[in-house]
């Protein structure tokens, strides 16, 4: 058996729980023209570490630098990324987001910067790739701002924390 089939055989043998694949093996985006629209909420977290003496910079400037605010910067593009993100992850569905919320809280205990992203749309699909879109670009983008004081910045834990509606919900453990 060549290496094309084996792939083959084994997207077929796991499509029951790939939802993006068809009943061949092969890629599609999910139809959801069956499902019922329901109010769906999804919250992601990330995390922004620095080094010690850079995160006591930050603070101490509260949080700005000469390019300007990095949480408010990092907010508005967080904002922009999720709801862009059907144009960054090919199989998403562009949809009418309904909220889009994003916090920053300052960590002491680990010299960074956690940001939260909550997404609610009333739709047949839900907005977890959104959520953590969101997160993601917030979190590079306070990379971004703060890049000229070091390099060894950290972004970790990129994560769903919960999401609700649709066939199931999910609470992070």
């Amino acid at each position: 058996m060549n290496s094309n089939s084996q792939a083959k055989n084994q997207a077929t043998a796991t499509q029951s729980t790939l939802s993006h694949l068809d009943s061949d093996g092969d890629i599609t985006m999910v139809d959801v023209s069956g499902k019922t629209a329901t109010t769906r909420e999804a919250n992601a977290a990330g995390q922004v570490r620095f080094p010690s003496e850079i995160y006591e910079q930050i603070k101490a400037a509260d949080g700005m630098t000469k390019k300007g605010s990095i949480t408010q910067t990092a907010h508005i593009a967080g904002i922009m990324a999720a709801k862009r993100t059907h144009d960054l992850i090919p199989l998403c569905h562009p949809l009418p987001l309904d909220k889009i919320g994003l916090t920053f809280e300052y960590d002491d205990t680990c010299n960074s910067i956690t940001v939260s992203g909550t997404v609610k749309v009333t739709h047949k699909t839900g907005v977890e790739m959104e959520a953590l879109t969101a997160v993601s670009i917030a979190c590079l983008t306070i990379y971004d701002m703060t890049k000229a004081l070091s390099h060894d910045i950290v972004i970790d834990n990129v994560h769903l924390l919960k999401k609700t509606g649709g066939k199931s919900d999910y609470s992070h453990a």
